[in-house]
């Protein structure tokens, strides 16, 4: 007599789970919420979640700090190839007197771009962006460091609410790229040891400003 392997046994037991008529015993399941109610500062939580994947938080109060900030940043670290290519931040930048590189001039020795956002997901610490600013697909992916200037209002609690926010903004346009920056770039790939920058920024920091 053939004896049955465990693999026999297993799909045995498999096919005569599926014969059988049971309750479903979880009926509520799909409608359950998937994450708990959130009633705390939206600002607090994306600091809290951006921190754990390794991302810098650093809150202003005004434009004038946030340009204070990046000048102690720009000497403590000793950047000189700072690039940004969106004219609102250009403005800003150029009231405070702050040097930049507003084209793709010696684009391969960039350090640091400077872009905006669609809006910041409290949930996961998660930065939404997307193709239709000036600021496109590189300036977010090449530079080593990758700065993103956001402002209170475009804080949402989850990534729903962040795609809600561009239905109105861009009506029947949505951007032909959508996406989210958790962190910087990173990779378990070899040897199961995480490598920050491996893909892309090593750094990724957030200014947050009151507006």
């Amino acid at each position: 007599m053939k004896e049955t392997t465990s693999k026999e046994k297993m799909l045995k037991r498999i096919r005569k789970a599926l014969l059988e008529k049971r309750d479903n015993p979880h009926p509520n399941l799909e409608e359950a919420p998937l994450y708990e109610d959130y009633t705390g500062y939206l600002d607090v939580l994306f600091a809290e979640q951006l921190s754990l994947v390794a991302g810098k938080f650093i809150f202003c109060e005004d434009e004038m700090q946030f340009v204070e900030n990046l000048l102690l940043l720009a000497d403590e670290k000793g950047w000189r190839k700072i690039y940004c290519w969106e004219q609102p931040l250009q403005e800003l930048l150029t009231h405070f007197e702050f040097p930049f590189y507003s084209t793709d001039t010696d684009f391969m020795d960039a350090e640091v771009g400077i872009t905006l956002c669609e809006s910041l997901i409290a949930r996961n610490g998660s930065v939404l962006v997307s193709n239709a600013n000036t600021a496109g697909r590189r300036l977010s992916i090449y530079p080593h460091c990758h700065i993103v200037v956001a402002y209170t209002s475009q804080l949402v609690l989850d990534l729903k609410d962040g795609f809600k926010q561009l239905k109105l903004k861009y009506d029947h346009k949505v951007p032909s790229m959508i996406s989210t920056i958790t962190g910087p770039s990173r990779t378990a790939d070899i040897e199961k040891t995480l490598v920050l920058g491996a893909h892309g920024p090593k750094e990724f920091i957030v200014f947050l400003l009151e507006g």
